[in-house]
Parts: C-alpha cells; sequence; structure tokens
C-alpha cells in the first residue's frame, strides 16, 4: 500500500503541478503554443526539457539493465551525450533559425519549405512518425513495468501497457509542451537525488565497503565485465560497435522529431547554445546509473523472465524498504511519463500539419489541433502493439529508433552545408537508406564486410552517399526552354 500511495502522489502532484503551469502561462488554442510553447523558452526550461529526452527510463533502467547483462558496453552512454551536445551545438541553433523565420512547427516543415517540396514533408513526417512510435515503446515498455512493480504481478502485461498508455496521453492532453517542461524539471531533481541515494547504500547491500568497491567486486566476480567486449562476447558490443554506435546516436539525436522541435521552442541562440556546454554534464549520471546495475548483479538480482529492463527495479524491491520503492518507482514514472508525452505530441504535430493539411488545406487551426490530439491515440495504440510483441532491451529498442530516424540525417545535414541539396536526391538518399537498413541481404552483407559495425550508422551512410550522388544527377537536369515562336 505505501508503494501504491507514494507512486500515485508523485504521479498525480506532478500531473497536476504540469496542466495548472501550463494554464497558467498561456492556454493551448493554437499549433505554435501547444507544440512548441509559443517559441519563448529560456535558459532553465529549455535544460530541464532537453535533458528530459536525456535522462529517460532508456537512461536509468535501460542502461543499469544493459550494465547488468552486458558490462562495459553500457559506458555507450557516456559517448553519446557528449557527442551529441557537440554536433548540437553547431546544428541546433540552425534549426532555431530556420524555423523562428519561416514560422516552422514540424521537422517535415523544414524539410517542406527548405527544398520547396510539400511531397517531400509528407514522406519526412511518415518517416518521423514511424520512429517516434519506436521510441514511445521504450516508455510504455518501462511504465508497464512499473504499473505491474506497483499494482503486482496479477496485473496482465497487457492490461499494464494499456495503463501506461493512457496515463502518459493524459498527462499531454491538456497543456501541451510546457506541461511536459514544468514535470522534466520536478523529475529531473526528484531522480537524480534518488540515483545518487541508492548509489550511496548500494555498496552495504552487496557486502562492498565503498562505491567504487562496487566495481573492483563486479570485476573480481565477473573477470571482463568492465572491459569490452564484456560479459558476452558472442553479442558483437566490441569497442567498433561502441564507436560506431555513438557515432550513430550521436548524428541521429537532433534529428528525432521531437528534438528537432524542441529547437523550435527556444527563446534565443544563446539559450540553445548554453544548453549544449552544459549538458554533458549530464552524462556523469550514468557512473550511478551503471553502478546500480552492477550492484544489482553482485546481489544476485534475478527480475522475472531474465527482462534486462526490469533489473533496477526487481534490486530496488528485493533490497530497499517500501517508501524507498514508492519514491523509486514514482520517479520512474515521470521518466517515462515527460519524453513519452512529448513523442506523442509531436507525432500528433507532424500528422496534422504534415500527413493531412497538404490533402486538406482548408482545415482550421482548432481543426488541426484536434486531429493532432485525437491522432496520439491511434500511435499510442501503435506503441502498445509493439510493446506487447516483443521482448527487447530498452537499449536495443532505442538504437532502432536512432537508426530509423538517421535516415532523415543527411536531408538535414546537407540543409545547411550543400546548397545544390534539391529534393528528388534527397528522397533518393532516403529511400536507400531504409532499403540498406531493412532489407535482410543487406543485413547479411554488413554482418559480412563490416563485422560489428552499427547498422544504423552503415545504412546512415549509404543514404548520404546516394543522396549526394542523386542531388547531382538531379540538379544537372534543366528545364526545358520553350521554343520561340
Amino acid at each position: 500500500m505505501t508503494v501504491i500511495v507514494l507512486t500515485l502522489a508523485i504521479v498525480l502532484g506532478t500531473m497536476a503541478g504540469a496542466m495548472l503551469y501550463g494554464h497558467r502561462k498561456t492556454r493551448a488554442q493554437s499549433m505554435t503554443e501547444w507544440a512548441v510553447g509559443g517559441r519563448r523558452f529560456g535558459v532553465i526550461i529549455f535544460w530541464f526539457l532537453n535533458a528530459g529526452e536525456i535522462y529517460t527510463t532508456f537512461a536509468v533502467l535501460g542502461i543499469s539493465g544493459f550494465a547488468w547483462a552486458y558490462g562495459a558496453p553500457a559506458y555507450l552512454a557516456f559517448t553519446s551525450v557528449s557527442l551529441s551536445a557537440t554536433i548540437g551545438y553547431w546544428l541546433m541553433p540552425r534549426i532555431w533559425e530556420a524555423g523562428r523565420k519561416h514560422d516552422l512547427v514540424t521537422q517535415a516543415d523544414f524539410f517542406a519549405h527548405h527544398y520547396k517540396a510539400t511531397w517531400l514533408g509528407v514522406v519526412v513526417g511518415v518517416s518521423g512518425i514511424a520512429a517516434l512510435i519506436v521510441y514511445v515503446q521504450i516508455q510504455i515498455v518501462a511504465l508497464s513495468l512499473i504499473v505491474r512493480l506497483t499494482l503486482g504481478p496479477e496485473v496482465s502485461p497487457t492490461l499494464a501497457a494499456i495503463i501506461a498508455a493512457a496515463v502518459m496521453l493524459a498527462f499531454v492532453y491538456v497543456a501541451g509542451l510546457r506541461s511536459a517542461a514544468f514535470a522534466a524539471a520536478v523529475k529531473d531533481v526528484l531522480m537524480v537525488l534518488i540515483v545518487v541515494g541508492l548509489c550511496t547504500t548500494v555498496a552495504s547491500k552487496v557486502g562492498a565497503s565503498s562505491m567504487l568497491d562496487v566495481y573492483r567486486l563486479a570485476q573480481d566476480t565477473h573477470p571482463g565485465i568492465g572491459s569490452f567486449p564484456g560479459m558476452k562476447p558472442e553479442a558483437g558490443l566490441s569497442t567498433v560497435w561502441l564507436m560506431t554506435a555513438a557515432l550513430n546516436v550521436a548524428l541521429g539525436n537532433w534529428i528525432l522529431p521531437h528534438l528537432f522541435q524542441l529547437c523550435f521552442a527556444a527563446g534565443s541562440r544563446t539559450t540553445i547554445r548554453r544548453n549544449a556546454i552544459w549538458q554533458p554534464i549530464y552524462s556523469l549520471s550514468y557512473f550511478f546509473i551503471i553502478l546500480l546495475g552492477f550492484g544489482a548483479l553482485l546481489a544476485g538480482t534475478q527480475p522475472e523472465g531474465g527482462d534486462t529492463n526490469a533489473v533496477l527495479l526487481q534490486f530496488v524491491s528485493d533490497s530497499y524498504p517500501a517508501w524507498a520503492v514508492g519514491l523509486f518507482a514514482g520517479t520512474a514514472c515521470l521518466l517515462a511519463l515527460v519524453p513519452g508525452s512529448v513523442l506523442l505530441l509531436t507525432a500528433g504535430s507532424i500528422f496534422s500539419r504534415n500527413v493531412v493539411l497538404p490533402f486538406r488545406p482548408g482545415l482550421s487551426e482548432r481543426a488541426t489541433l484536434l486531429i493532432s490530439r485525437a491522432s496520439m491515440i491511434v500511435f499510442a495504440g501503435i506503441a502498445v502493439w509493439l510493446t506487447l510483441g516483443g521482448s527487447r532491451s530498452l537499449v536495443e529498442i532505442g538504437l532502432s529508433a536512432y537508426a530509423a530516424i538517421g535516415m532523415l540525417a543527411p536531408g538535414v545535414f546537407l540543409a545547411f552545408l550543400w546548397p545544390k541539396a534539391n529534393a528528388p536526391g534527397i528522397f533518393a538518399g532516403i529511400v536507400a537508406g531504409y532499403v540498406a537498413l531493412l532489407l535482410p541481404q543487406a543485413q547479411e552483407l554488413w554482418n559480412t564486410i563490416l563485422p560489428e559495425w552499427d547498422h544504423g550508422l552503415v545504412a546512415m551512410g549509404v543514404d548520404a552517399i546516394v543522396a549526394v550522388v542523386a542531388c547531382l544527377l538531379f540538379g544537372m537536369r534543366k528545364p526545358a526552354v520553350p521554343a520561340a515562336a
């Protein structure tokens, strides 16, 4: 009962505060206000909302479970955040400037406007929504695990996933991006305090003398855990995998439609650049998260069915009192709700503006907003279906999402780097990239000639090469000159 009460108190209290905050600032009556917060986010609110997209269930539950299962490959989290911020320092201000200058709301708006091709905006919109739904799956997987921990194993996985999706929809439905920004600040502060609190006591739970001693014990008990390829060499998670996966995540991070849209919400270029400078500090928190994964391994934690996603939840449940479990479960709910709600909001915005509106240009602002909100229900339902049909780790699902959205990366980078980039060439690159990523024969080829490389990065490279060549070819085609009368 203590666990349920504390979990509900944290979630419902944060939801109430988020909605009040969103309404107090301004009611979301337009797409611009609802989807990009009126383009007025300052340094603090932008920091927490962007950090909210880093400090998620992928980071806390996914990385700790990855450390428990594989060891050193969990270090991916350290490298990808810092590389992403480095690229973001250059890329984000350019995205922001384009959005403000041309009144853009979604990533697909950018493609349609820059390449002067509404049809390309539709293609990019559909691709972006697909990647977002995969990313929503991460949050629903995690949130359903927390639901079952809180309410008991008698709650079926199907019901838990449906409850998770319903809570996520309720979270964002009223106030849009501003509500998520408020909740991001609450959950970041709570989770940092809780993770540090757990880490200061984890040594006593596993027979170690200090936090650093936990690492020593893990190495002595499981030789090779702290170096590549980790505890399962057959998994192919080598240093080559680390470098290519980290680069793929970094190049694709700001291409994710919700983070692209977040750039539009910033109040100034300075806000974005300050955020990029200081955001890598968040990667230091992974020291504590990986520590907890190693602690769970030393404690002999065995989640139901060997589910790596549930390792940290099971460890806390087994080793700590009910009040600590309740605080952790409630805060972990926010880790899923905040990014999940932003993902759904972004998918809804793209669907109404870039998939429906091109075919129904006469839709009013109100109708567009209603379509956005209604479509979120459908997308959440698809994510629930994917959740019930798969059993991959949160890290693996996350890398799949980055691989999928990476096919749009060449189109974004070339837009700012190469004036000759054109819509047909970018489209050709996207098609080639998805073929290289999804075709089974292509997967076999990459495994043969580029063993242990992240397939997402390989497919992005194919995309970029084809896009450049196709842009050159299409650029050579000159319009026909009408014959003289």
